[in-house]
């Protein structure tokens, strides 16, 4: 059973959540305020954590950034009310996987934490390393690396970067990257996919200021593409 740890102080919206949630069978911790969510995290593993950004004691970026540090592979989703854009954006930079607009729709938020809670499939178990320029991905093992060093990448960072690497050169739409790094039924915004792409172009580029990696390139109005280096070609590891 999935541990979900739920950060939302409003009553009546956190008695719906829970309410909602035990329902599909998931362990819900609910804490009211972002110190009380910490100290639960210092306590226990969660598998996922909703954050409202709104909370009284702590903003919730900062419950979000905390988090992140303090357990790494907890998928992170923070909840919003629809007019606070800039407050998305900084908590996708803080670390969170993903977000959800208020009022929340409940087969939506259920659609979404399904899709994060998947296992990898065997086919990308059993799928070959990869090789462009200096740049090394290996799906067994979720790694990551630039001459030898890896690169601390997310989840989902790792699952975008691999499935632009799985067709180099070629243009994905970004419906396409949001059913299949994320969900097949996808609702709303793309936002999501767009700080994530500029996660990865940020790591890449500090590991490898002097180039020699792919880069991402972005399709206005279509998706994105990566696009090797010259001389890198892709070779089974």
């Amino acid at each position: 059973m999935a541990r979900l740890l739920l950060v939302e102080d409003d009553e009546t919206i956190g008695h719906a959540l829970q309410a909602s949630l035990q329902r599909h069978d998931y362990h819900v911790t609910w804490v009211r305020g972002g110190r009380l969510a910490l100290q639960e995290a210092g306590e226990q593993a969660f598998d996922l954590a909703l954050i409202d950004l709104g909370l009284p004691d702590l903003d919730g970026i900062e419950v979000c950034r905390r988090l992140r540090e303090s357990q790494a592979g907890c998928v992170l989703v923070i909840l919003t009310a629809r007019t606070e854009e800039m407050d998305v954006v900084v908590g996708l930079e803080a670390g969170a996987d993903d977000y959800l607009a208020k009022p929340v729709r409940l087969a939506e938020l259920h659609a979404r934490i399904r899709a994060h809670l998947r296992r990898e499939s065997g086919a990308q178990r059993g799928e070959h390393s990869m090789e462009y320029g200096r740049l090394r991905i290996d799906p067994a093992a979720r790694r990551v690396c630039v001459s030898g060093h890896e690169i601390p990448l997310r989840a989902k960072e790792f699952d975008l970067l691999l499935r632009l690497a799985r067709e180099p050169g070629v243009a994905v739409r970004r419906e396409t990257l949001m059913a299949d790094v994320w969900d097949a039924h996808w609702f709303g915004s793309t936002k999501t996919l767009d700080v994530h792409v500029a996660a990865v172009r940020r790591k890449l580029a500090d590991a490898a200021p002097d180039g020699q990696i792919p880069e991402i390139t972005t399709l206005r109005g279509y998706g994105y593409r990566l696009e090797p280096p010259d001389a890198g070609q892709p070779a089974p590891g």
